[in-house]
């Protein structure tokens, strides 16, 4: 990943550049974002610059032995932690057991969630975590000397999924590294994070892409018309995940929608029969994406609340989710958003805490029954 490949983001370009050049560089980074504003590949093209010989004044030169190990994701002073799951039977329990498909992975998708990373491991059910073992690799990597580059890199991808025992380990490793080593870490929700691992790092904060930059990206790399890279830039709302989604029209986005559809179709009749039956449906799909479908769900009902006062350009709704929303919105009202949000969150942190999922769908068409009808 270069600079030159993310999307907009110009001032941190900048920023990092700066960094790089004057020889200011934090011991350790937590780049924070929403999700698809590209703070992973900003990461990345910013330790890849670190160690770039022949780097220019705009990015990395791309033909030095550092940059031709990046490439591959092969620099032996480039260590990698993200969340895993553990295999036991097939003897998967730290990160460097999933390295090689790691590696594939990125080489696929500059720009990814955690859904599409659990997708391509075929994690099931099980919930991804960084897990205490990986603290003890982590200070056996960082205390052998360095290599060959100027910067050793550990990229942590997703610090809020340490385990705690992990976490803790590795406050003193944060906090004072080892010469020349720069830890950089990659955050979709640092209210989660130890809030002593915050306080260790300089925080760089990655805003929503430009409409403008989205739009632009969707011209080029899928040949849309302006006109449909607009429109499509304001549905992605800053996250370039969503603008991919949009025109692919993505299963995941058909089935949560059709799900929702159900869902509600069922309180409405006060269909217990139907209601058991999409309970049984969600409680098959995972915990991340039972999350995911629960906060796409307050999702429409925010964007249905809003439908209702015929502003166009604050809905961030696609074709199908608009068209249902024709006759769906009128039942979303001032009377029942707030109570319906608040079930809907409740229902999220449920399955966050490992609540039996059918149990949890099923109590939540109940209470919807009684909340769609005020």
């Amino acid at each position: 990943m270069y600079f030159k490949d993310i999307i907009g983001q110009e001032a941190l370009k900048q920023q990092l550049i700066h960094s790089a050049e004057t020889g200011v560089v934090p011991h350790a980074l937590l780049f924070t974002e929403q999700g698809g504003a590209g703070a992973f590949p900003l990461a990345l093209a910013y330790a890849r610059y670190l160690n770039c010989t022949g780097r220019t004044t705009d990015d990395a030169c791309g033909h030095c032995p550092s940059c031709v190990k990046y490439d591959i994701l092969a620099h032996p002073d480039l260590h990698f932690v993200f969340p895993i799951v553990s295999k036991k039977e097939k003897k998967k329990e730290i990160c460097d057991d999933y390295l090689t498909e790691w590696r594939s992975f990125l080489k696929e998708r500059p720009y990814f969630s955690l859904d599409d990373w659990l997708d391509y491991i075929d994690a099931g059910n099980s919930q991804a975590l960084i897990y205490s073992k990986e603290s003890d690799e982590i200070i056996r990597k960082l205390s052998l000397k360095i290599y060959e580059a100027t910067y050793r890199i550990l990229f942590i991808w997703l610090p809020e999924k340490l385990h705690p025992t992990c976490a803790n380990k590795l406050l003193k490793i944060i906090e004072e590294p080892p010469p020349h080593t720069v830890i950089l870490m990659v955050s979709e929700h640092p209210e989660l994070i130890l809030g002593t691992i915050l306080s260790r790092a300089q925080r760089i904060p990655v805003k929503g892409i430009q409409a403008e930059d989205i739009a632009s990206a969707m011209v080029s790399q899928f040949n849309l018309t302006t006109d449909d890279a607009h429109y499509v830039a304001h549905l992605a709302n800053g996250n370039y995940l969503k603008a991919i989604e949009a025109i692919s029209t993505g299963d995941e986005n058909r089935f949560f929608l059709e799900q929702f559809k159900s869902m509600m179709r069922n309180s409405w009749a006060r269909n217990v029969r139907g209601m058991k039956e999409m309970a049984d449906v969600l409680a098959g799909i995972g915990r991340e994406r039972q999350k995911n479908f629960l906060a796409y769900c307050q999702h429409l009902v925010r964007e249905n609340f809003v439908y209702r006062f015929q502003a166009p350009e604050l809905n961030y709704m696609n074709r199908e989710e608009a068209t249902f929303s024709i006759k769906f919105s009128p039942f979303i009202n001032e009377r029942n958003v707030f109570d319906i949000m608040e079930e809907l969150a409740l229902a999220e942190r449920h399955i966050t805490q490992n609540v039996n999922a059918k149990m949890v769908f099923f109590d939540l068409s109940l209470r919807l029954t009684v909340l769609i009808k005020r």
